[in-house]
């Protein structure tokens, strides 16, 4: 990485790591994607726990604790690209004393595919991943949604938030308009524009970060969950995703798509279907006990 890492997010991240190495038990390893923070998993790492692993839900770098000081601050956000962001789970995982499972959602989704291709996790499920290099797919409705960043060249070096009229599209589109507005002021955060300009420019950009080594003989089972009403990542990008994967000859590689949902899948009343859906797939290669 350009910097080392460093500051009271990657302490809290420290910390998590040592619990988990503490209590022996393999680590399952969230990673959140735009518009989001850690906190968006602690349903999720609640199921994981209980299930035996021992959850791990880091950050981007320079993540705020709180929705309310990502506001406050929202500057933090800005200048993180995917290789910066994917070094610094590389490195967090790399401390850890157990191979974990990760999971990760969108941007976190393709943070998570980068990891197991470096042969980092036992099992990985990635939701609704964005797109890398080879991934040719670009329906209207993912233009629409990146729009919001990618309208402004400006934005590349900005961290930017969604209006709730975004958010609704992008996320939130597959809720009814209250529960839309829940997680609006629930949840959402400004994200870093950059990793957008880099996913659009993946496949004509020969030395792109947004890339996946999706041979590796090691890189491990891996899930892809896609939301049927996602309009940020649709079934398209989704399986387009999956057959890259799918070339892989080392590991099994599935794809699932769940009814009715949308982007806001993780984090919307439906959240539990899609945890337990990542768990049963996990379970199924990964003894936490062992």
């Amino acid at each position: 990485m350009s910097n080392p890492p460093s500051g009271p997010s990657y302490a809290r991240d420290l910390a998590q790591i040592e619990r988990a190495n503490a209590t022996g038990r393999v680590p399952a390893v969230f990673i959140h994607g735009l518009w989001l923070l850690p906190t968006s998993w602690d349903r999720w790492a609640a199921v994981f726990e209980d299930a035996g692993f021992a959850p791990v839900l880091a950050g981007w770098p320079d993540d705020p604790e709180t929705v309310e000081e990502a506001h406050a601050h929202p500057e933090v956000f800005a200048g993180k690209s995917v290789g910066q962001v994917a070094d610094h789970f590389c490195d967090l995982i790399g401390k850890l004393e157990r191979r974990p499972v990760i999971i990760g959602h969108s941007f976190g989704g393709l943070i998570t595919q980068i990891t197991a291709g470096r042969g980092l996790s036992q099992a990985s499920v990635a939701i609704d991943p964005a797109p890398f290099r080879g991934v040719l797919p670009l329906p209207l409705s993912s233009l629409r949604a990146a729009s919001a960043v990618l309208g402004n060249p400006a934005n590349y070096h900005r961290a930017v938030p969604l209006t709730y009229d975004q958010f609704r599209y992008s996320f939130a589109n597959a809720v009814t308009e209250e529960e839309a507005r829940q997680l609006y002021d629930t949840f959402a955060v400004p994200a870093p524009g950059e990793p957008l300009f880099q996913a659009a420019a993946a496949n004509v950009n020969p030395w792109t970060e947004v890339k996946v080594d999706t041979t590796a003989d090691d890189r491990g089972p891996l899930l892809i969950i896609s939301g049927e009403k996602d309009n940020t990542v649709p079934w398209a990008i989704a399986n387009a995703s999956y057959k890259k994967q799918a070339q892989n000859e080392h590991a099994v590689t599935e794809i699932t798509e769940m009814a009715g949902r949308g982007h806001a899948l993780t984090i919307d009343h439906g959240w539990r279907e899609v945890a337990d859906t990542a768990l049963a797939f996990v379970r199924r290669f990964v003894d936490p006990a062992v």
